[in-house]
């Protein structure tokens, strides 16, 4: 087959040139139409019951992760040009198409009893710029009498003050929520520069917007960075232009071919699609290479450029694409989870690894064809002192010093299993964002003095109609609230309870003393005075309760304390709502984006866990179809697996928890790193039939024409990946530092551990495994490809 692909790339070098133009403008223009996601990343399947209960939620009450808010710490805040400020910045950003509402302290409306109406007004408390400090006095005691804006709108305590923007809906999901974001950013940029106070904005609107220009910086940053030190590698490594810029001009296809796959499928760029061409670059160089070196190798042995060039499809064109396999059954495992953005991650990178490798094993050998052979100083890396010093010392330590080898890898399985049982998990939404950005910063802010940004939500169906406004109900739900509010990590709640309590305010004249749930003989006047239904609903509560008052809300919002704390927290909470809520009468659902995020990332977590062991199988499968041996599969995945073990160690002990970030890692690099097993045990199997079944001769000829292929594609996987630490989303740091590291841990024991095991098992295992026909064979030998010697291929 191979002999056959060799003659047929090498004899057609014009027309698949040509073809492969041809798929790169159809690609390029698929390219062009990829757009970035403004989606919220759904984590849960539909099928989930914690999913349709918060989608059942919102399709009740509206969507709950609209509000952006704005906050600010000031003392002087009712002095006349600050309250001002502060208004002005209100009215401002509610005329911004898009906004549906913006509630702050000089925005507030005052419930009003009417007595010859017999029912409520809502009076804005400012209606117009103040012009006296009078006017601002006047308006600090009417603030501080009313209760119900107190922890909501401003804190006392801290000088803190709120201003909460809505968003309409329709905004939250496309380009314009930017467009938006950006304006109220510019508007809170202009206010600092007039009043000289620092505002704090934060609200999954605020957070997602910014996460996603990091996205899209980063996702050109990533490119030229991962293509710069691939080139410096390569001419490191090779010593020749015509490397480099051949070796670019494979990986800038690959790029294209891979951003074109994601607008074929009609995919969007999210966090994780952001880093595909990134990816792309790494491996293509890493499959670059691999032909390079072979390329080199077989011209220093008998200086025929064609039959060098021909060899090197011939003898490592299949190994070469059982290590892509690997890699892209460790990125494809991805396609099983119930995540959308990680199905489209899977999906796209082991298509473009398989793409990238049809790329380099026909255009490498192509474009070499026609270039002069290569000279002296362009294979005498082939004998690199450094390297080579360090395969002597390897070889040294795999012949006389395999106890040492042995007793270092069982201490670093030791250690491993240690650090292993210290991992914990995590579920923050800004997990990923430094303590040091403005992002983290400011959701702190509002978690010190507001409670928090993130919407908890408690469904309540008394199951009759009108249920809601009754008494006990009412008095329920201010128990319920209490219950929810001790755990200290909960901002103030808005509920129908609170409105009842502010219009009982209002009908004993706005005597603060008096806010408070009404009592058996205070409930009919006071709830009498609320307006009639309009349209079905009470005017004033349609965002609380439904149509016919028979199910309602409390919202809160919460501090990002994470899935274990969450998980503390529910389990405590679900038995006081139990005894509030009796279950037989109330049907009472906890939920909210806290919630479902949590859920989700626990969801994900499990289903990662399960792709890691998928890999680890699919991978060994593949090895069976090579090796035709259990014993040798065991023996090949072996020094794979463990390094796994030691990385995860590394999470336990360095207090990196587990996370969607970095679960993704244990698949990913358990499929880069069997690449070099592989690439050593083909050329061993090769290398048996040459020496007769030489053991010894066998293993160590393997390691020196397969080991420094072994050490280059290692550097350049550790530093392609090393890019994605100067990341500010600390997955994507966890992406490059843990794929790094295991890729390192994972070269020492391939080039070290794996060598050993075949030299102190040869009798037990190894022998025996080898003499066995594998299904596939891996090494076509030495058969004549029928190219001419020549350049002349004509």
């Amino acid at each position: 087959m191979w002999t056959f692909l060799v003659r047929a790339i090498l004899r057609n070098r014009v027309a698949i040139l040509i073809g492969i133009a041809i798929i790169s403008i159809f690609m390029g223009w698929k390219a062009i139409s990829v757009k970035m996601s403004y989606d919220m990343a759904r984590m849960l399947p539909y099928s989930d019951t914690s999913y349709q209960e918060y989608d059942h939620f919102k399709r009740q009450f509206g969507e709950d992760g609209n509000v952006l808010v704005i906050g600010v710490i000031n003392p002087k805040m009712f002095e006349l040009k600050e309250l001002n400020a502060w208004y002005d910045l209100g009215n401002t950003i509610k005329k911004i198409d898009g906004i549906q509402e913006v509630a702050s302290i000089t925005r507030a409306v005052n419930v009003v009893k009417n007595d010859s109406l017999k029912k409520y007004e809502f009076i804005p408390v400012v209606r117009k710029p103040l012009q006296t400090q009078a006017e601002a006095d006047s308006l600090k005691v009417k603030i501080m009498n009313l209760k119900f804006y107190e922890g909501l709108l401003y804190n006392p305590k801290t000088n803190a003050y709120l201003l909460a923007v809505t968003l309409d809906k329709k905004k939250l999901n496309d380009k314009s929520r930017l467009v938006l974001v950006d304006k109220i950013s510019s508007l809170a940029t202009a206010y600092k520069v007039q009043t000289g106070h620092d505002l704090h904005l934060s609200g999954l609107p605020y957070i997602r917007s910014q996460m996603m220009i990091k996205i899209k910086s980063e996702l050109v940053l990533f490119i030229f960075l991962s293509i710069g030190v691939a080139a410096f590698i390569l001419f490191l490594f090779f010593r020749s232009f015509k490397v480099v810029v051949s070796s670019l001009v494979v990986v800038s296809i690959s790029i294209l071919w891979a951003v074109g796959l994601i607008g074929l499928f009609g995919f969007k760029i999210t966090i994780l699609l952001g880093v595909i061409p990134s990816l792309t670059v790494i491996i293509a160089i890493e499959n670059c290479i691999y032909i390079l070196n072979k390329y080199h190798w077989e011209y220093r042995s008998h200086g025929n450029q064609m039959k060098a060039l021909s060899r090197v499809v011939q003898r490592i064109g299949f190994a070469s694409l059982m290590v892509n396999t690997a890699t892209a059954i460790g990125f494809a495992t991805f396609i099983l989870v119930s995540n959308q953005m990680l199905r489209e991650f899977g999906i796209i990178t082991s298509i473009s690894i398989m793409m990238e490798y049809i790329l380099c094993i026909t255009v490498l050998p192509i474009i070499f064809s026609y270039l002069p052979p290569p000279g002296e100083k362009h294979v005498a890396h082939l004998d690199n002192r450094v390297f080579s010093a360090i395969l002597q010392k390897i070889i040294f330590l795999i012949e006389h010093k395999r106890k040492m080898v042995y007793l270092i890898a069982a201490v670093l399985l030791f250690i491993g299993i240690i650090g292993l049982l210290k991992m914990h998990t995590s579920g923050k939404v800004v997990d990923d964002i430094r303590k040091s950005d403005p992002i983290y910063v400011d959701l702190k802010f509002f978690e010190k003095n507001f409670g928090g940004v993130m919407p908890f939500e408690i469904s309540i169906d008394t199951q009759k109609k009108k249920g809601v406004m009754r008494l006990s109900t009412i008095e329920k739900i201010d128990e319920l609230q209490n219950a929810v509010l001790s755990y200290g990590i909960f901002s103030k709640p808005l509920s129908v309870a609170e409105l009842v309590k502010f219009a009982k305010q209002a009908y004993f004249n706005g005597n603060p003393e008096r806010y408070s749930i009404p009592n058996s003989q205070e409930k009919n006047f006071v709830l009498s005075y609320f307006p009639t239904k309009t349209e079905g609903k009470i005017e004033v509560m349609h965002s609380f309760i439904d149509s016919i008052q028979q199910k309602t809300r409390v919202s809160f919002q919460m501090a990002d304390v994470g899935t274990k704390e969450m998980n503390r927290i529910l389990s405590s909470l679900r038995p006081k709502v139990d005894s509030i809520f009796n279950p037989e009468q109330y049907k009472v659902i906890i939920t909210g984006n806290s919630v479902v995020y949590v859920r989700g990332t626990e969801f994900l977590i499990s289903h990662l866990f399960q792709s890691v062991l998928i890999a680890i199988i699919s991978i060994s499968l593949l090895m069976a179809l090579m090796f035709s041996s259990f014993r040798m599969i065991v023996v090949s995945m072996l020094p794979n697996i463990i390094p796994l073990i030691i990385t995860a160690a590394i999470m336990g002990f360095a207090g990196v928890p587990i996370k969607p970030s970095t679960i993704i890692v244990f698949s990913i690099a358990l499929g880069i790193s069997v690449d070099n097993a592989i690439q050593y045990l083909s050329r061993y199997r090769h290398e048996l039939k040459k020496t007769g079944n030489d053991i010894r001769k066998s293993a160590i000829n393997a390691l020196k024409e397969a080991g420094f292929s072994m050490i280059y594609t290692s550097i350049v996987l550790i530093l392609g990946f090393s890019v994605f630490m100067v990341s500010g989303f600390g997955g994507t740091q966890a992406l490059g530092m843990l794929i790094s590291t295991t890729l390192l841990i994972a070269m020492f024991f391939n080039m070290v551990v794996l060598p050993s095991l075949l030299l102190s098992l040869d009798k037990i295992v190894v022998t025996k495994a080898f003499k066995a026909e594998p299904i596939i064979e891996i090494y076509d030998g030495d058969e004549n490809t029928g190219i001419p010697e020549k350049d002349n291929l004509e």
